[in-house]
């Protein structure tokens, strides 16, 4: 103890002769010295162990569907805004007799932080590299190419440095303010609360709090993971899980024949287009029809992208089997005429209802194609234009990141700047 107050006041003595350059230089290795000695380096080893464990439960989601992406993203947000609050949390107040002391030596306040920034880089820095390497090992398959570099980990990697620089620059400020470790330690959590519930991706929040969002960390942080992973791009596999369940569900469904031949004419699907141009050049009944368009891929295309309409056409057909109502034309000629046929007339009003389960539908329309047409339409309404994977998004959300950065640290200094007014 006799030999640390020894090395203060020589310290003290050096401090008050030298340059902000060389000041920088002086605290930057008594940084490095206390990383060895008083087992700073112990964030290393926490960070490894917290990446690990978060690895382990997200890696069957991460990069493979949209929400697992949009969960595992959120994840690795915490994880790093965990590992750079508590870099820095208690470096401040647990010394801050030696700084007051030292102020009042000609220390300036600039080369501290300054000297902090740097030091605070480099232990981020290597807490990013264990985190990509431990979830690496534990079975995180980060896809291969990037936006940026060639290695998606690489950019991947440099979005949680800034996250972990800027909530450890973040956490320094708090430290600035905090007149002791005890106080430092019981504002952390609310400090971490309020990140994860603001972050604007997982909770619902109400309108008034979006521009409470953009002043998170958290927020920007979940935006440029979330893009970087490909979320709009990526399919849905919970509504999927859900049909599963319901599979034994009976539904019912209601068309008339008006509804059917009008959907039929709309020639600006192209599925209902394609099928409008089958030809049919012999007199034909209505059961003809059907048996014919039971053999042409058009209509199964019709029939799987409009599955209750197919079936309730088939079904008319059926119990209007002996009309005849063909000559030489198109599928699409034939559906502009049916209506003036007096035949079809007195029908197009009539209602025809069916009964089947979930499970019998999907069967229709073939299990692939049913889960394919389910989870992209389902992933399309759920793409948001702020999680677009380009240049554009990513590089914002960056320059937002390092603009967290270095808001903290002037903060930080314009904090330690009062130091000496402290009543300690």
């Amino acid at each position: 103890m006799a030999e640390m107050n020894l090395r203060d006041r020589a310290r003290q003595i050096i401090v008050r002769h030298r340059g902000r350059g060389a000041q920088i230089g002086i605290y930057l290795g008594k940084m490095l010295r206390m990383f060895v000695y008083q087992n700073d380096w112990k964030v290393l080893p926490m960070a490894a162990l917290i990446a690990g464990l978060v690895g382990m439960v997200v890696r069957r989601r991460l990069f493979l569907t949209m929400e697992g992406t949009l969960m595992g993203s959120f994840a690795m947000v915490m994880v790093c805004i965990w590992n750079g609050c508590f870099n820095s949390i208690q470096v401040v107040c647990r010394e801050r007799d030696v700084i007051k002391r030292e102020h009042r030596s000609g220390m300036h306040i600039t080369s501290y932080i300054a000297a902090h920034m740097i030091y605070q880089a480099l232990l981020c820095l290597a807490q990013t590299g264990v985190t990509l390497y431990i979830t690496l090992l534990v079975g995180v398959k980060y896809p291969s190419e990037g936006l940026f570099t060639p290695w998606l980990i690489v950019d991947f990697g440099i979005s949680m440095f800034l996250i972990t620089f800027a909530s450890d620059m973040m956490s320094l400020w708090v430290s600035c303010l905090a007149r002791s470790t005890t106080t430092a330690m019981t504002i952390m959590p609310f400090v971490l609360i309020f990140q994860l519930v603001f972050s604007g991706g997982m909770l619902t929040l109400p309108p008034w709090t979006e521009p409470v969002t953009r002043f998170t960390i958290s927020n920007a942080a979940l935006k440029v993971l979330t893009t970087q992973g490909d979320y709009n791009n990526k399919p849905v596999l919970t509504i999927w899980n859900q049909v599963e369940k319901m599979k034994d569900k009976e539904v019912s469904a209601t068309v008339t024949l008006g509804q059917v031949l009008e959907l039929l004419q709309k020639e600006d699907n192209p599925t209902i287009a394609e099928l409008r141009n089958t030809r049919i050049d012999r007199i034909l009944s209505l059961g003809d029809v059907r048996d014919l368009l039971s053999a042409s891929e058009s209509y199964q295309a019709f029939r799987q992208e409009h599955t209750l309409e197919a079936i309730g056409l088939e079904q008319l057909m059926t119990q209007n089997a002996d009309i005849q109502v063909s000559r030489e034309a198109t599928l699409g000629e034939l559906v502009d005429s049916l209506p003036a046929l007096s035949e079809v007339q007195a029908h197009l009003d009539d209602s025809y209802t069916f009964k089947s389960t979930i499970g019998n539908l999907i069967d229709l329309i073939g299990e692939e194609k049913a889960t394919d047409i389910l989870q992209n339409k389902v992933a399309e309404s759920n793409r948001l234009p702020v999680y677009d994977n380009t240049w554009e998004n990513i590089l914002g959300y960056w320059l937002d990141l390092s603009l967290f950065i270095f808001v903290f640290a002037a903060l930080a200094i314009i904090t330690l700047e009062f130091i000496d007014k402290d009543k300690r």
